[in-house]
């Protein structure tokens, strides 16, 4: 063979190849761009996920007991208490507000109750305690209270309705 065949076939092969490689990578585009189509509620698990953690934290953070351990001061009027305590309840909440794209209505229907059934227990408690009051009265009253209600309290139902939830996505 002479030097002009061994070329020519050198050039054959190169182009060959070239096809091939051309033809491999437009195919893994196709199968790149189908499979983006198809798996974007599996590109928005790990979201999700960590939305049903955080509300979680949430849930946990704005229970009354944990609430009153966390934000409790001495020296506070029951009434500067009072408005302490909803104000850091407001203030997790709003926090946490974005987390609502990635969970279901009912979950962050569930969570927004928590805050609103918290937030009504502490003012109706605060409203029976006289003037002079202090925020330990406050606190001390708002633990009563929470000791009293039965086991199916609201807070341990939506804690039980965020892990169901996030259960059902890591499947």
């Amino acid at each position: 063979m002479d030097q002009n065949m061994i070329n020519l076939l050198i050039a054959l092969a190169a182009l060959l190849v070239s096809f091939y490689c051309f033809y491999l990578i437009n195919d893994l585009r196709k199968r790149n761009a189908k499979n983006a189509g198809n798996g974007e509620a599996f590109s928005t698990r790990p979201l999700q996920l960590q939305a049903y953690e955080r509300l979680v934290m949430l849930t946990e953070r704005i229970a009354i007991p944990n609430l009153v351990s966390r934000v409790n001061t001495t020296g506070l009027s029951a009434r500067e208490m009072q408005m302490l305590l909803l104000e850091s309840t407001k203030q997790e909440y709003e926090y946490n507000a974005s987390q609502q794209i990635y969970v279901s209505p009912v979950a962050w229907e569930a969570v927004r109750n928590l805050k609103e059934q918290n937030m009504l227990i502490i003012n109706q408690v605060g409203a029976t305690l006289p003037a002079e009051a202090t925020g330990l009265d406050l606190n001390k009253r708002l633990m009563e209270f929470i000791m009293t209600q039965k086991q199916g309290a609201l807070h341990s139902i939506v804690l039980e309705a965020l892990n169901f939830e996030a259960k059902k996505i890591m499947r």
